[in-house]
């Protein structure tokens, strides 16, 4: 395939994302979002502990000595072992600490990620790809333009002060990684006085005209646009400091060893609400059902810095809690949330739901030898049922994900 029929191509699908489907197609053939009971975690006590120290940087590569067999291969957690896990610490503005033990119930050690979605496992054949953290061509897209950048669902990525990325998931609640602001020993250097970055126009941008929607491209594929390529000159980043922030004690305690890895995420709330459309929470189905098995995210790379960067590809190999996928990203993109667009036959639509964290560029040490890893940290049914607690404060809302 040419060059030119290649970018037809790829820029096709990318329509074929953004515009709404036909409604003549049959229900059959849609791929559909499965509610599912989910179990409950409810906080239990909570406890004063040492203010942190913030002493380094957040690392925005994570490093870790479980690869993917290793994770398929650790034994089946425990009722105690997950109620240790998902023990959650809270790092509060004015420096405060404390953790919050959990109780778990309606929960079955026998069931899958996704149960109601059937069995998850992995595609014969599947394999992951370990060269490098751009899998060939580079397929990201830019996005420019307040037309497109204010608009759902590209709204809805918001850029850390601590360098990562995140999603809005409620009024005034952002999902990022857990890296993004604990090293797994610590908190990191600004995640007491944490800031969440919108990008909004400038004054003398408000009545200025969007661009074309070829220019996504943004010289992607490598030739001459069909004219100049648009900037974000004329957006700017307003911030809103995070009042307080939830990680959970699988992090802090695993360090990205073993099955740490598995619970990098983390959940911001804001002083005030963002006023934006926000991006619903979904427990991750498994990769095969996902429409065209592609999975989604927008995040603010380094090396486009002050442009937002949207990208879509094929789902590899998957365990319970994380997703290997081939998504083209740099630091800066982890803590985005990987989302899918499925039919939501309770409301009649099509809806984007939120179904994992795109923990970064993943390093796994093996005798003496690298191998790499773009891997996404899903939202399985007690993790839902964990970060919509931290958004709604109560259960009865979060019964279904």
């Amino acid at each position: 395939m040419t060059r030119s029929g290649a970018a037809l191509l790829r820029f096709t699908s990318l329509l074929c994302f953004l515009l709404p489907s036909s409604s003549s197609s049959s229900s059959s053939s849609r791929p559909w979002w499965v509610l599912q009971r989910v179990p409950v975690v409810l906080p239990q006590q909570t406890e004063a502990r040492p203010a942190p120290q913030f002493l380094h940087p957040a690392h925005l590569e994570v490093t870790s000595h479980c690869d993917l067999e290793c994770h398929k291969k650790a034994p089946r957690l425990s009722y105690w072992d997950l109620r240790h896990l998902l023990a959650y610490e809270t790092l509060h503005s004015n420096g405060q600490l404390t953790e919050t033990a959990v109780g778990i119930y309606g929960y079955s050690p026998n069931w899958d990620t996704s149960p109601a979605y059937g069995t998850s496992g992995q595609t014969k054949g599947s394999r992951v790809r370990r060269k490098r953290q751009i899998f060939g061509h580079d397929g990201r897209f830019s996005i420019a333009g307040q037309d497109f950048l204010l608009k759902y669902p590209f709204s809805v990525a918001v850029k850390l002060s601590t360098g990562c990325s995140g999603t809005l998931v409620g009024d005034r609640h952002v999902l990022t990684a857990a890296h993004c602001v604990h090293d797994g020993k610590n908190y990191v250097k600004g995640a007491q006085k944490l800031r969440v970055g919108f990008l909004k126009p400038k004054r003398d941008a408000q009545h200025s005209p969007g661009h074309r929607l070829s220019n996504f491209t943004n010289h992607v594929e490598g030739g001459p646009p069909p004219f100049a390529p648009p900037t974000n000159d004329r957006m700017k980043f307003q911030w809103i400091r995070a009042k307080r922030t939830h990680v959970p004690k699988g992090w802090v305690k695993g360090n990205a060893n073993d099955i740490g890895m598995d619970y990098d995420y983390a959940l911001l709330e804001l002083k005030k609400p963002h006023k934006r459309r926000h991006m619903k929470l979904g427990v991750s189905p498994p990769a095969r059902r996902l429409p065209g098995r592609r999975v989604h995210f927008s995040g603010f790379d380094n090396d486009r810095p002050g442009r937002l960067v949207y990208r879509f590809c094929l789902a590899g190999e998957e365990t319970p809690d994380l997703l290997y996928q081939h998504c083209d990203a740099q630091p800066g993109a982890s803590g985005s949330g990987v989302y899918a667009r499925m039919w939501d036959g309770r409301r009649r639509r099509w809806e984007r739901k939120v179904i994992g964290v795109f923990s970064g560029h993943q390093w796994v040490e093996q005798q003496g030898a690298s191998q790499e890893f773009n891997v996404a940290v899903r939202v399985t049914p007690l993790k839902y049922a964990q970060i919509c607690y931290w958004i709604k404060g109560n259960f009865v809302d979060c019964r279904e994900g």
